[in-house]
């Protein structure tokens, strides 16, 4: 019996090093990152590490999986925003649907999504730490694009609401992408990585509304003069087809980053392996190849009794394979065992919560705006969808601005805690603006009157939370990716990451459109009240933003004063190790 040698354990990184990296570990060795890039890891670094860019060198960029990367969300995201202009429109042609409870049920539809996604991220995050990112995030896409199929001939509430249920179940790969940005990069080159991730973001903003706004088609392509009765479809099946494309580039181009996974058999072979599997516990084999893999040991444990067993186990093995040919369709871990106290400490406990209400505030902003903007006056502002997937697509040019020319300055000079809190803040000013912009006509609130300022006001709102949810998103993922021990967790705590965000995604439109509904009913200003509830919410996530302290969270070469108060008790402990052990320091 063979057994597969394991890779030795590399030490973990000390959080009081100066000179950070994302992880110890050596990256996976298809990506090309220099192993220059990382310092020693027993914290032999120079002391020329104080705040200052003095003997930093930032590693190449993997350009080509940055690209593939790219497709990936955008296509997703193009698709995905590719529902917001038309739902409330959609949600009111429903048989189910009465006057006024049209927000209502587009909260319904929008959380079912979140809401299955919320039930199954953590596995595929889980899944991909496994099995592999690339056969995750290709049975991602597959499904997802024959969901948007489907979701395209919905013409009832239940349909919608099973659909989108189906598509949530199915989509996992955001945390995946996230996680395949952390292994490719480290702390020298992230900032720059995770920058262009929400800039795509931005992009499938505005690609997402116009096809969704400007591919509904109202008359029957094939009866000319009679109403479509798939009005929805044309978008839907454009969406399917972008993922289909997005397919066919993952196939060919993505590069599977699980370092574990990469000593794995073809993908093809693993699926047979497993059906193997399959077959056995149908069969009944009383020792299946499985079993005899996890069981190795404690054979091994009771030598005595292997040659009474080697006669009965000959024929067996004949039928089912050896246990050196067993099938293999998970990796062997390598690395060390971390406690939950090591994962779950403070700042990651805090950053999850945070994220949660963050999403909890970004999902329903979004879902509240387009309710808003076309629901009738006094409450809305009496929008067509084609004008609200404009607006959005405006939205999503401003990500895009902020992100290449503004954010990464910002970050490099406040850094990435303090422009999550500041995101967090913005989110909480969004909500208290929004109820007041303009209308239409002359009159009500605002600062002017008219169309003209209508469109001004909302455009000043939208840039503010455009501003926090990309700001806040960009830092957000680089603090969960820098608060990760080591890669062996990485994809599993992006996972746990997007199942919190899916539950305030799942929540957040349920509720907002709820309350929607329900300030219909408020004779003054009663659009207010939805957006006040999350305008609270969100100064929550602020407030409790500040207890995120963590000094290993920030990107490799950048210092504070609050990084070096946190990092002065903990030096000293490494000046007293080096001063007893003075070889350390030529190795």
């Amino acid at each position: 019996m063979k057994r597969s040698k394991k890779p030795a354990m590399e030490p973990r990184r000390k959080s009081s090093t100066p000179h950070y990296q994302t992880f110890p570990t050596k990256p996976p060795t298809s990506r090309g990152l220099p192993p220059s890039s990382s310092p020693p890891p027993n914290g032999e670094s120079s002391n020329s590490h104080d705040g200052s860019e003095e003997g930093h060198q930032e590693s190449p960029l993997p350009k080509k999986q940055l690209a593939i990367l790219a497709i990936i969300a955008l296509a997703e995201q193009t698709a995905l925003n590719s529902i917001s202009p038309y739902l409330p429109d959609m949600a009111a042609t429903f048989p189910e649907v009465k006057e006024g409870e049209v927000g209502l049920y587009v909260g319904v539809i929008a959380s079912s999504f979140a809401l299955a996604q919320f039930a199954t991220n953590f596995f595929w995050g889980w899944l991909s730490d496994r099995i592999g990112r690339k056969p995750v995030i290709l049975l991602g896409t597959l499904f997802t694009a024959a969901c948007f199929v489907a979701f395209g001939f919905c013409r009832t509430l239940w349909q919608a609401v099973l659909v989108q249920i189906f598509m949530g179940l199915v989509n996992g790969n955001q945390a995946v992408v996230s996680t395949c940005l952390g292994e490719i990069t480290d702390r020298s080159n992230q900032s720059r990585a995770f920058t262009y991730l929400p800039v795509v973001y931005g992009i499938g903003g505005i690609t997402g509304p116009i096809v969704g706004g400007l591919l509904v088609w109202r008359e029957n392509p094939l009866k000319k003069g009679e109403a479509n009765p798939y009005p929805y479809l044309l978008p839907n099946l454009f969406s399917a087809g972008v993922l289909l494309i997005d397919l066919v580039l993952i196939m060919i181009f993505l590069k599977e980053s699980l370092q574990e996974a990469q000593n794995l058999p073809p993908l093809h072979k693993r699926i047979k392996s497993l059906f193997a599997w399959m077959w056995q516990f149908a069969a009944g084999s009383s020792r299946p190849s499985y079993l005899r893999r996890f069981m190795g040991k404690r054979h091994r444990h009771h030598g005595h009794h292997s040659t009474v067993h080697h006669t009965e186990d000959q024929d067996e093995d004949t039928d089912v394979g050896s246990e050196t040919s067993a099938p293999t369709f998970l990796p062997a871990t390598s690395g060390e065992t971390l406690t939950k106290q090591e994962v779950f400490n403070r700042d990651t406990i805090l950053l999850l919560i945070t994220f949660l209400i963050f999403q909890l505030s970004n999902i329903s902003y979004n879902s509240l705006y387009p309710i808003f903007a076309e629901a009738s006056p006094p409450i809305g502002r009496d929008l067509t969808p084609e004008e609200v997937g404009l607006s959005l697509a405006f939205a999503g040019l401003i990500t895009i601005v902020f992100q290449v020319g503004i954010y990464g300055k910002v970050r490099d000079k406040i850094g990435n805690k303090t422009t999550y809190r500041i995101s967090l803040a913005l989110f909480v000013g969004a909500f208290i603006f929004t109820p007041f912009v303009g209308y239409k006509e002359s009159d009500g609130i605002g600062m002017g009157k008219g169309k003209v300022w209508l469109w001004i006001e909302l455009g000043v709102v939208l840039i503010i939370k455009t501003v926090a949810a990309v700001g806040g998103l960009t830092s957000a993922l680089l603090l969960i990716t820098n608060s990760a021990p080591n890669h062996s967790v990485l994809g599993t705590l992006n996972g746990l990451a997007q199942t919190l965000s899916a539950a305030g995604r799942a929540v957040g439109p349920f509720i907002s459109g709820g309350l929607f509904s329900a300030a219909t009913h408020v004779r003054h200003k009663g659009e207010a009240l939805a957006f006040g509830v999350f305008g609270g919410v969100a100064f929550l996530g602020f407030l409790l933003s500040f207890g995120i302290r963590g000094c290993g969270l920030e990107a490799e070469g950048w210092s504070s004063g609050e990084s070096s108060d946190e990092e002065s008790g903990s030096d000293k402990d490494d000046e007293e190790a080096t001063e007893t052990t003075p070889l350390n320091s030529g190795r």
